[in-house]
């Protein structure tokens, strides 16, 4: 079996195992640069998680007052101003493809920097490790804790950790269902177990899924579960800024004492000292000074530990630090670093991005509030009455996309002036013209009858188009279908 140096491991599986258990990891604290962005970042994206489904947006009587809803029974997803209905699910779409696209720019800079700072499993991660350091310690009090035999003590932080961490899953999983109802409404009903029962699923599901995996599986996702760190390969090139060891540096480690001693005997020592805070403080457990790895999330912790040795042993600081493949060679060669973050691939990212976001945001500004739809008989497409008219049924949906209650005008081109347009619940204003009318922000689905007499009926199948039109602005909408008749 290969070696599990690759994911940051120092021992080998034996060979008759087919994969190497789990050497649990204790992250020490750190403080420095990265850390700071990394709780900024932190308490930015739990914010924006736990509070945007309570911002309030007034849109009008009838209309949800939630600034981001996804409404199910409504079928309909609110986004501040912009209302996206079932037929625009294109947008959708389009968000989706603009955040893979920011995702690829991010790897073709820095490498893996999401997964290092704004992953939900790295975000969660943080969190839950940092109830666990408030209740257990850091991690030489956290190793003996677990090695420790069960006092009351013991049961005491333990129990207060996982009664912490299902709270934060439970607040987790309550939160995402305040996305898809009036949040304060859902709230109280959920506190006073009067929420529907599907809410209390999604709420356990996420509950479990959250404690299950910030708390325990936590690496074990980075490393084995997650697609990307093997999509990224094909992604980054040797220009991207990856968390490095300065090899040029560091080698050969010796210990403190040991590198006085060798420099006193006029050997050369680096500037590593073989602490392994580096490797002490990666929430993966990977020994950065060993290459480039797959665990590796880039959350630079590691730049912070080995800056702040440096400072204490007065030495220059970025022993650990983002850096490029080319870099690293040219600090190997003595040679100066280069800097090509704007390259052809990071300006493909970025004009695909602009292109993408500007029709949808051109799209959205654009777009008609008025539209129908019309779906013709199938079974029979055409009957022939006793009068000797042939008449062909439609059902028609009138789409109101405006905050007021309208009034369209349903008219049907390509048949004869004889031909005659009749719509249940509809006010007539000509044989093929009628009236009808349509709530805010709402479809109304309608029947209606088109009939042609048989002697000004012959083609098989004639194209007709159903044409609507908003009676006081003027603003129209318009389907085009067929007409069917025995022809001649």
């Amino acid at each position: 079996m290969a070696s599990s140096t690759a994911v940051g491991r120092q021992e080998t599986p034996e060979p008759d195992q087919f994969y190497e258990a789990r050497q649990k990891v204790y992250p020490q604290s750190v403080t420095g640069t990265f850390r700071r962005i990394k709780w900024g970042l932190l308490l930015c994206c739990l914010a924006v998680y736990y509070l945007i489904p309570f911002i309030r947006w007034e849109r009008g009587p009838g209309q949800p007052s939630q600034a981001v809803l996804v409404d199910f029974p409504s079928r309909r997803a609110y986004f501040f101003f912009i209302e996206i209905w079932p037929q625009e699910v294109y947008y959708i779409t389009g968000l989706l493809i603009l955040a893979a696209i920011s995702l690829f720019l991010m790897t073709a800079i820095a490498g893996r920097v999401w997964c290092g700072f704004l992953c939900p499993q790295t975000i969660w991660t943080d969190l839950y490790m940092a109830v666990e350091r408030f209740f257990e310690g850091d991690r030489h009090d956290r190793i003996d804790l677990d090695k420790a035999p069960w006092t009351a003590d013991k049961v005491l932080r333990k129990v207060g950790k996982h009664a912490s961490w299902l709270l934060i899953a439970w607040c987790t999983g309550g939160a995402w269902v305040l996305y898809f109802a009036d949040a304060p409404t859902l709230l109280k009903d959920i506190v006073t177990l009067q929420a529907p029962m599907a809410a209390y699923i999604w709420i356990g599901i996420l509950t479990f899924t959250t404690y299950a995996l910030a708390g325990f599986m936590r690496e074990q996702i980075c490393i084995f579960m997650c697609p990307w760190p093997r999509i990224q390969a094909a992604l980054t090139d040797e220009w991207a800024l990856n968390v490095s060891y300065r090899v040029d540096r560091g080698e050969p480690r010796a210990g403190v004492r040991q590198g006085v001693q060798l420099r006193a005997q006029g050997q050369h020592v680096g500037d590593c000292i073989d602490c392994r805070s580096c490797t002490f403080v990666c929430p993966t457990g990977t020994d950065i000074r060993l290459g480039p790895q797959l665990s590796c999330i880039q959350c630079g912790l590691c730049i912070d530990a080995c800056n702040a040795v440096m400072a204490k042993l007065k030495r220059p600081g970025n022993l650990i630090a983002y850096d490029t493949d080319i870099n690293i060679q040219r600090h190997a060669q003595g040679l100066p670093p280069m800097r090509k973050l704007i390259r052809p691939r990071s300006i493909l990212y970025i004009v695909i991005i602009l292109v993408i976001g500007g029709v949808m945001a051109f799209s959205l500004a654009t777009r008609a509030s008025v539209g129908v739809n019309v779906l013709h008989d199938r079974n029979p497409t055409y009957v022939v009455n006793s009068d000797g008219t042939i008449r062909n049924g439609y059902t028609i949906r009138l789409i109101n996309k405006a905050p007021a209650a309208r009034t369209f005008e349903i008219s049907v081109d390509g048949l004869p002036a004889s031909a005659r347009l009749e719509i249940a619940g509809a006010t007539r204003d000509g044989p093929k013209t009628m009236s009808l009318s349509v709530g805010v922000d709402q479809t109304r689905e309608a029947r209606a009858l088109v009939f042609v007499p048989a002697a000004d009926s012959r083609a098989a199948s004639t194209d007709v188009t159903f044409l609507i039109r908003e009676t006081s602005t003027g603003e129209s909408a318009r389907h085009h279908d067929f007409f069917k008749a025995p022809g001649q």
